[in-house]
């Protein structure tokens, strides 16, 4: 959405933006206990998917570090979203 804005690259950026975001809305459709959980997936993803989408739309190339960050914010979501709970 920011290049479609700022950068001038039209709607159809815009509209891109908006769908590649639109996943948020389902955590607010969750119920109460999983609703954290949802966000951290959506929270985990982002971060990854940001990286992807440097490298695709803006010719970004991620460092090590970028790459390590992003591989820690997955497996955090993967504890949070897969650890045994007795519940």
């Amino acid at each position: 959405m920011w290049q479609g804005i700022r950068e001038h690259k039209g709607w159809i950026w815009v509209g891109a933006g908006v769908i590649a975001l639109g996943p948020e809305v389902v955590a607010t459709w969750q119920s109460d206990d999983n609703f954290g959980r949802i966000l951290v997936a959506y929270g985990g993803m982002f971060v990854a998917g940001s990286i992807d989408w440097g490298m695709i739309a803006d010719g970004y190339r991620p460092d090590r570090w970028d790459v390590i960050g992003a591989l820690v914010c997955l497996a955090g979501m993967a504890v949070i979203m897969y650890a045994p709970r007795n519940h």
